[in-house]
């Protein structure tokens, strides 16, 4: 008996302790959420799992989604002892993954993980790993063996000899996407000698293949654009010439067959009158041919950005000639619109006369093609992409500075010089190249947005006064510029809005919009950066913002695999992570019923060339009855300006830690 009444003993005093444990976690941590601790051997968990699993390890998204679980445990405290653990992880998996993909966007977020370490948690075990990580890196990587990319070559054709010897695989979409993969990994194990102009060859053929198979543009665009690169990248190989042969045969009478002595000159002129008595719009769409409307353009010293628009979708090709002194002829830069027509009314010539550019002309090239040429003076790089509902092409030229200018803090040109310093300038100075934000209400005048729950709400309107809201305290609060798309209730289109940020130097660009689905029900708050989307929840928030299909979102991954090289990815990852915690824990302070839906990435059209951290905020459901109330509430807009306002705070403190410090004797000036 005795020895039962020490056992019950034990048991009760072993639950009273386990319930103080339970009580003492429950008052930090939420019933439903993890500790640091947990979520980073949940990390390890999926880590292991991965390792094990080599068929996992091809997939990108497989990597991610790991690396993820690595950098919440930093999230959800990154004061605690856990996070510098979760960081150092999510850098040594972007480097193991760097070791497959070769792309230098992993290696750059590796080493921006090790260097955020280094600088917040100096006297964490985890900073002279991170520094010799970042000694590593810093070596000079060994040129893969020639060996090595000769098998990868090898393998890659030994599967393309299967795909074309069998009827049934070719059939199957992701049998010419395997085929490909197989190229690309040969392509990137030695970027720059035979192997990799014969990848890049042999993948357009698979694209022009697949295009025949599946009858999509897209697909031909495709391998167009890889034998284009081929051209570009190997000009003086065997396959340059092979590459030229299928443009010459897929776009005979423009590109790759016409004399480039002058791209407009004598052509050009034989078909202007017949352009110029024009067809009428109706004789047009019965002869299926597509009209070019116009070209807009905006402009920088260091940044333009061109937008050719059509009323369809058609094929399109562009090529970069040279100068040639001896007919007085700059450089020049021209794109072919097949199946197309000049439109009546169309400005047939657009002087830009800033440091890159001269002017675009345009012109009927043939009967059924028309030419924009492009006039230029200097220039660094540029991006060619096209954009859908409605179809237009877009031109981003950037010149030689345009890095150095973008990283610089930006003067207003909305501020006279009156030869003192304006109140903030010390903070601006301090920030290190947070002085300007560009904030961009979305939809606008005859584009209504989401529909509200409460009848004559409109998304347009209640982010117009969200983003007002959110400018004044980025003047008063952060002592920043803040720049707005638009200031009233007038149309913008997607692409305008990230050139305007380009162009006004921004250091940060946020969009602010409200979400919106079918169901009522459905609430909460998110943030999102730019990159391919990794959830269903994703691609029908870009659909519905790009106001476009979800089905289109695919044929994004395109232009971002092009221009996720130079966007800033990391930064905007970090902001966005900053910018939905403190928006969700300030809400949450003044509210019930308050949901984080946490940070997501998608293909958003109007973050697509942004050269600064950007993200798209969806405030909150404007579909929901109780969060449509709130967000036309000015208690609610505020609160929610504020969380915005905190999230940026932490980001500029992080990024540099000195922004908000001020010496004694400016501090005792400004009280």
């Amino acid at each position: 008996m005795p020895q039962l009444t020490n056992t019950s003993l034990c048991l009760i005093v072993f639950r009273l302790v386990a319930l103080s444990l339970l009580i003492n976690v429950s008052m930090v941590w939420p019933a439903w959420a993890l500790t640091p601790k947990q979520q980073y051997y949940q990390a390890e968990k999926a880590y292991a799992t991965l390792k094990k699993n080599t068929r996992y390890q091809k997939y990108r998204d497989k990597w991610l989604a790991c690396i993820d679980k690595y950098q919440k445990v930093y999230r959800l405290d990154p004061s605690g002892p856990w996070a510098a653990a979760g960081l150092y992880k999510s850098g040594i998996l972007y480097l193991e993954l760097h070791t497959r993909s070769y792309l230098d966007a992993d290696r750059k977020e590796a080493v921006n993980v090790f260097q955020r370490i280094i600088q917040r948690y100096p006297k964490s075990r985890y900073t002279p790993k991170s520094r010799s990580q970042l000694a590593d890196v810093d070596k000079p990587a060994a040129r893969p063996a020639k060996s090595a990319s000769a098998r990868h070559l090898k393998k890659a054709l030994a599967e393309y000899d299967k795909l074309m010897a069998s009827a049934e695989k070719q059939k199957f979409r992701d049998q010419w996407e395997k085929c490909v993969d197989y190229f690309q990994v040969a392509y990137r194990s030695d970027a720059s000698g035979r192997v990799a102009a014969e990848s890049l060859y042999m993948t357009g053929l698979l694209f022009k293949g697949l295009s025949d198979k599946s009858n999509r543009e897209a697909d031909l665009d495709q391998a167009m654009e890889y034998f284009r690169r081929v051209k570009r990248e190997f000009p003086g190989s065997a396959f340059a010439k092979k590459a030229d042969d299928e443009l010459a045969a897929n776009f005979s009478g423009t590109a790759a067959t016409i004399d480039v002595g002058d791209p407009l000159a004598s052509i050009i002129a034989q078909n202007q009158n017949d352009s110029e008595a024009g067809m009428s719009d109706a004789s047009m769409q019965q002869t299926g041919l597509v009209t070019v409307q116009g070209l807009r353009f905006w402009s920088n010293p260091s940044y333009t950005r061109i937008v050719i628009d059509a009323d369809k979708e058609t094929r399109f090709s562009h090529r970069l000639l040279k100068k040639d002194p001896a007919i007085k002829k700059p450089q020049r830069l021209y794109i072919d619109l097949s199946k197309s027509r000049l439109g009546r009314d169309i400005q047939k010539f657009v002087p830009i006369n800033d440091e890159l550019l001269s002017d675009a002309r345009a012109g009927q090239y043939t009967g059924e093609s028309v030419r924009i040429v492009v006039d230029i003076k200097s220039f660094k790089t540029y991006k060619i992409f096209s954009l859908k509902n409605p179809f237009r092409i877009v031109l981003d030229v950037w010149g030689a500075d345009s890095d150095r200018q973008a990283a610089s803090p930006s003067t207003s040109p909305r501020r006279p010089s009156t030869g003192k310093l304006p109140p903030g300038a010390i903070a601006r100075q301090l920030a290190l190249g947070v002085s300007r934000i560009v904030i961009d209400p979305g939809h606008g005048g005859k584009d209504y947005g989401a529909p509200g729950y409460l009848k004559g709400v409109h998304e347009k309107d209640v982010v117009l006064q969200i983003a007002k809201r959110l400018a004044r305290k980025v003047e008063t609060e952060l002592k920043c510029d803040a720049v707005l798309t638009r200031t009233t209730d007038r149309y913008l289109t997607l692409e305008e809005r990230t050139a305007i940020a380009n162009t006004q130097n921004a250091d940060l660009f946020i969009s602010i919009h409200t979400n919106a689905v079918r169901d009522r029900r459905a609430y909460g708050i998110e943030t999102f950066f730019l990159n391919l989307a990794t959830d269903e929840d994703a691609i029908r928030v870009a659909a519905r913002e790009n106001a476009t299909s979800a089905k289109n979102i695919s044929d994004l991954e395109t232009i971002l695999n092009d221009l996720m090289q130079n966007a800033k990815i990391s930064e905007s990852s970090r902001l966005a992570a900053m910018v939905q915690q403190e928006m969700y824990l300030h809400l949450k302070k003044n509210f019930s019923h308050i949901r984080s839906k946490g940070v997501k990435q998608a293909p958003f059209y109007v973050l697509l060339g942004a050269q600064m951290p950007a993200l798209l905020v969806e405030t909150s459901f404007i579909s929901n009855p109780r969060e449509c109330k709130r967000l036309i509430s000015a208690k609610y807009q505020e609160k929610l300006c504020d969380g915005i306002i905190r999230g940026i705070r932490k980001y500029i403190k992080e990024t540099s830690p000195t922004a908000f410090y001020f010496p004694s004797a400016e501090r005792d000036k400004n009280g």
